[in-house]
């Protein structure tokens, strides 16, 4: 059978009026007759195709009053509706550098282009999901598809397994409040979306680990999860991902993206593209060891770097942080403590002559000649104002101070009702003072995870210490903190012991063996990473959920399957309870004599392409329909009644 989205359907509708001109006696498409008459601009056809509203809908344009069809989008659907071309292995689409909307092999003009302007790649997390010669497993969503099918994807899912975790140990969940903290297991870009309208503009920082760029896989790439991409469907993979991000970053929020050198410029202009050049906000270097010989061109790259980007304007402070400062408290100005400050001025008594002049104590009468090449910070007919205000001080007034120069005098009110201070963008190297040399590389993270768990539960892992610097210049106590690469839970677990709200969003199977356990953990006051820096004493909740798999089941079981036997009893399962993509003729598939003469793998492989990647998950908006409330018990209906509507159901 032929599997056919609304459009199509409503395209072969049409068609059929024509006889057999278009379709055959037992209803299949005669494409080249149909992409030939169109390429003719047959009126006849012409007129019976946009005399439909669905098609009218999706591939016209009004442009100055004129209804303009969009023609070749309209042929490249049917290009695209073939079954993978006439090959069970092929993509019937490319994407990635072009040149004049043809490929590099086809010109030596080449530039990076997305070609289709809805291109979204859903991208499991898994190394299974890597195709050698694409990079990912499943075709690209573009604008040859219907809207319908497009937004069917972001459509918020169905929650289930809620549970709670709290100092008392783990219990079923009905209920979800706005001040709750949470952890979703599922896609990452359909969790991102499922949470999209609760959370909206309301995340004050973004930290994300993101898979990184590797021109050639290399063996630091031990990641558990697929960190081997081409480069132009790693672009796709987080520009989708950044895009539903900004979304839900608060306006003077402010995201932080892991990247390391390979891929740093690429993600910049892909970066830019989505939140525009002006919230760039600066690129952060972070010690990640400490020099390494076997190196390419003989220089070991002992940096990665944090790109940090905002919603906001350059006149916001999206980042800051409190300074400690020794304050005095004398007897002239009682209750208000002060310090000291620079009272000289960058410019030249030629470049500020009304600050060229001679400063006198008015207590004691010393004078103190002015810096030509520093004049002061204080006009001359201004130091009187400033001086009776306390604004000016000198050392010749107390007994305790040191130095030979005025100084300005702050009160410690003044700096109470001010923002925070800026911060150096080598804030993450300069720790010096605080921490050990190194201290913030990747070896003290994975330390960390081996104090909790086993030395192989996951590999490359942040430290508690970086992330602890990034959420104290980036947030206040109570703000919300998401990561949705969550990995072993880093993230969260530093929020939890800073007093912030957090979202983690995980799709590989170690939530449940590295990132929960760690964060219960936390909750019982583990004495690791920064926690005596903090004081910890443990404590805190969160609530745990998963995306309700639909067709994300069958590809769990087609990517364990390790004999042909156990592939044809899910294909068996597929065809009585999947949805299946909507480009597969199942006849072709079965009875293909070059199907059976493939490879395990590849086989594996085809059969993942006949899963519906929309329908991964159920979606929320169909919880009521009775095959779906069926599947879901009393307790999760409740919770997700609560999560998404804010309520209980009835």
């Amino acid at each position: 059978m032929q599997i056919d989205t609304k459009l199509m359907e409503q395209v072969k509708s049409v068609l059929q009026q024509f006889g057999t001109k278009y379709m055959t006696e037992d209803g299949a498409l005669k494409r080249n007759t149909v992409i030939n008459d169109l390429d003719k601009y047959d009126k006849d056809l012409m007129v019976a195709l946009l005399a439909n509203n669905l098609i009218k809908d999706e591939y016209t344009e009004q442009i100055a009053d004129t209804t303009v069809f969009k023609l070749n989008h309209f042929i490249d659907m049917f290009e695209y509706q073939e079954f993978w071309g006439n090959s069970f292995t092929k993509y019937a689409n490319r994407i990635g550098l072009t040149s004049d909307e043809k490929f590099i092999s086809d010109s030596d003009d080449v530039v990076l282009d997305f070609p289709y302007k809805d291109t979204v790649l859903k991208a499991g997390m898994t190394k299974e999901d890597v195709d050698k010669e694409v990079g990912a497993d499943e075709p690209f969503l573009n604008e040859t598809l219907a809207h319908s099918e497009i937004s069917e994807l972001f459509e918020p899912k169905v929650l289930v397994n809620a549970k709670r975790y709290d100092s008392d140990g783990e219990h079923e969940s009905t209920k979800f409040h706005d001040d709750d903290n949470l952890v979703i297991k599922g896609n990452n870009l359909i969790a991102l979306h499922s949470i999209a309208k609760k959370y909206a503009h309301n995340v004050k920082m973004i930290y994300i680990d993101v898979p990184y760029y590797f021109r050639k896989k290399i063996a630091e790439d031990t990641f558990k999860y697929n960190s081997n991409f081409q480069l132009s469907t790693w672009l796709i993979f987080l520009k989708n991902r950044l895009e539903i991000a900004k979304k839900l970053l608060a306006k003077n929020g402010s995201i932080w993206i892991s990247i390391n050198d390979e891929g740093m410029h690429y993600l910049k202009i892909l970066a830019d593209s989505v939140f525009s050049a002006k919230h760039f906000v600066g690129t952060i270097p972070r010690k990640t060891r400490n020099g390494k010989s076997d190196v390419p061109f003989n220089l070991s790259q002992d940096f990665d770097w944090l790109l940090v980007y905002t919603n906001g304007s350059e006149k916001d402070s999206v980042v800051g942080r409190s300074v400690k400062r020794k304050y005095y408290t004398t007897d002239d100005f009682p209750g208000r403590p002060w310090r000291t400050a620079d009272l000289t001025s960058q410019r030249t008594i030629q470049e500020r002559p009304n600050s060229n002049y001679t400063m006198i104590n008015p207590r004691t009468g010393k004078k103190y000649p002015v810096n030509p090449k520093r004049s002061w910070a204080v006009a001359k007919e201004t130091f009187d104002d400033w001086y009776s205000k306390g604004g000016i001080g000198f050392p010749d007034d107390y007994d305790f101070m040191s130095g030979s120069k005025p100084f300005r005098r702050v009160f410690k009110d003044e700096d109470d009702q001010k923002k925070q201070s800026s911060v150096p963008s080598d804030f993450l190297m300069n720790i010096a003072e605080e921490l050990a040399n190194g201290k913030a590389t990747n070896r003290l993270g994975n330390d960390e995870i081996t104090s909790l768990f086993s030395r192989d539960s996951f590999g490359y892992a942040k430290p508690e210490e970086l992330l602890q610097r990034v959420i104290n210049v980036s947030t206040t106590e109570n703000d919300i903190v998401l990561d949705f690469f969550m990995g072993s839970a880093t993230t969260q677990a530093v929020a939890m012991k800073m007093h912030r709200h957090f979202i983690g969003i995980e799709q590989m199977d170690y939530i449940n063996t590295v990132s929960i356990p760690r964060l219960q953990k936390v909750i019982a006051g583990e004495q690791g990473g920064i926690s005596k820096d903090v004081a910890w004493q443990g404590g805190g909740s969160f609530v745990y959920v998963e995306l309700m798999e639909k067709n994300q089941g069958f590809l769990h079981d087609l990517q364990k399957a390790t004999t042909t036997d156990e592939l044809n009893a899910i294909y068996t399962r597929m065809k009585q309870g999947a949805d299946l993509d909507f480009r597969a003729d199942l006849d072709k598939y079965e009875n293909d004599p070059e199907r059976t003469s493939l490879s395990f793998e590849d086989q594996k492989k085809l059969l993942i392409k006949l899963l519906d990647k929309n329908q991964l998950y159920y979606n929320e908006a169909n919880i009521d329909d009775a095959n779906v409330r069926d599947l879901i018990s009393d307790s999760d209906y409740q919770f997700n009644k609560s999560f998404y509507n804010g309520k209980e159901s009835e």
